[in-house]
Parts: structure tokens; sequence; C-alpha cells
């Protein structure tokens, strides 16, 4: 599905925080047009506004030539918007720039590319992928790879060494002086993991194949009245199970000499 279509098939209803920034300031306008005939849609707008208040800068303004001329010069986009039969408001709304370090969320970092986040992190540096929060490391690093190396300048592009086997493989790069080292921060959007989808039906069929299954070839033994191990006695052995091939009253007299043991055993006999 393409990214047109994606955003013609949200509704006021399906937009998330994370969704809301697949969209672009005429989207909002066309699916509030498309909920005015909805009565639960119009009992949960203060809802949907924030949603749409976190990807958006919202303002609401006058009806006037004058205001609407104002915000167009900004880059807002402006429509009258209806509340229900008896009122109307007019709407500025302008799509958050994400320029810091510090407008990324989990939300939209993954709306970004990795060319945009080199650009955003060279504006935010200073100190080098270091100098950021953790927080804001963990916020990137669920969207995107990233390594980082610290050399000389005149060894980081060398050939067949990181920096261009990196680039070979589709990471963009941010190179951070430092004296005469140069720090590079590689990065590379990560693939979205594809949910698994089945239809409702196999998975009835599956679960229904699978009882079956196990009623059928599953024996349930009876163990009630089966005593523990721990409660078991051990039984005496029985007389009359004893022969000569497994009861011995032999000594275990070693592995020496046999005569010199016999000698010995002698010697204990005279005392």
């Amino acid at each position: 599905m393409s990214q047109d279509t994606e955003r013609k098939t949200l509704t006021l209803k399906t937009l998330t925080k994370s969704t809301v920034w697949d969209v672009q300031e005429n989207d909002i306008f066309r699916m509030w047009e498309g909920a005015e005939k909805d009565s639960d849609t119009r009992e949960n707008l203060r809802h949907y506004t924030d949603i749409i208040r976190s990807a958006f800068m919202i303002e609401e303004i006058e009806d006037t030539p004058i205001m609407k001329t104002k915000y167009e010069k900004q880059g807002y986009k402006v429509a009258q918007l209806k509340l229900d039969e008896d009122k109307k408001i007019t709407w500025a709304i302008k799509k958050r720039p994400i320029v810091r370090v510090t407008d990324l969320t989990y939300e939209n970092v993954r709306h970004i590319t990795a060319a945009k986040l080199i650009e955003v992190l060279d504006r935010n540096f200073g100190g080098g992928w270091d100098s950021i929060s953790q927080s804001i490391k963990d916020i990137i690093e669920s969207g995107f790879d990233i390594s980082t190396t610290t050399l000389p300048k005149d060894r980081l592009h060398k050939k067949g060494g990181m920096y261009e086997k990196k680039i070979n493989d589709g990471f963009e790069v941010l190179e951070v002086p430092k004296g005469t080292w140069v720090e590079a921060i590689f990065a590379k959007a990560k693939p979205e993991a594809e949910k698994p989808r089945m239809k409702m039906s196999s998975l009835r069929d599956l679960d229904s194949d699978s009882e079956e299954d196990d009623d059928a070839d599953v024996e349930i033994e009876d163990t009630y009245n089966k005593p523990d191990e721990d409660d078991m006695e051990l039984e005496e052995p029985n007389d009359e199970d004893i022969t000569e091939d497994n009861y011995s009253t032999m000594m275990d007299l070693g592995s020496g000499d046999p005569d010199e043991e016999a000698e010995n055993i002698s010697d204990y006999g005279d005392e």
C-alpha cells in the first residue's frame, strides 16, 4: 500500500500519535470533514484534537482575510471546520518541525529518514554522540542503527576501512571534528518488523484442529491413588532372591599381588 493510499484510508477515529506524523495539513482537514456526520466523533473532538496537536501546531483564528494571509505567510494551512450545525471554527495548522534532537519522540523517530536524522544531529552537536542524553539516544536507536568511530583525520577515509564499508552498506554519516581527530556517527533506518496477519477463520480452524488432535491422542493417567515417591518405603531384600551370583561377603583386597595379600591375611589368622 502506498503512502498516499494509507493517508486516504486514515480517519480521525483510526489516527494515533504515531500515524499522525504520516499525514499533512490538508489530510487533517479532509478527515475532519469526513467526521462531521459522525456523532461519536463529535463527542470525542478533544481526544482527536490532542492527537493532532502532538504532530501539528494549531491556532484558532478569526475568519478574516488579514488573519488568513498572516498565517499562510508563516507556512500554515488555513480552513474552516464545522463542529456542529450551528458552530464553525477556523484553524491554522502547521506540521511541527523536527530541528533539534529534543524534538524527537518514539512516535515520530520512524517517520524521518537517516539523512534527516543526520541533519538534526549536525544542528545540535558539539561534543559528539556521547554528548546526547541517554533518553534521546534510546529514542534514536529505537528507529535507527547507530555506530561510531573516532580516528585521526588522515585515517578516517582509509580505503577498505569502516567508513567505506558503512557507506557502501547504506549508512548516512556525520563527521564531528575533535582537534586532529574526527568522530564519525553512522545512521541507518531499522527495517520495520512485519506483524503476522492471520484470518480469524484460520485461527479458529487451527484451534479446533489442535483440540481434536489433543483429545484423540492424549491418554490421561489416573494418578490420584498413586503414592508419592517420598512416601514409598524401600522393600527389604527377600532371602529367597539372594544367590551366590548376586551376593558376596568377600573383602575388596585391591589390585596388589594376590600371594602377598593372602600371606597378610594368614598373619591375622595366626594372631
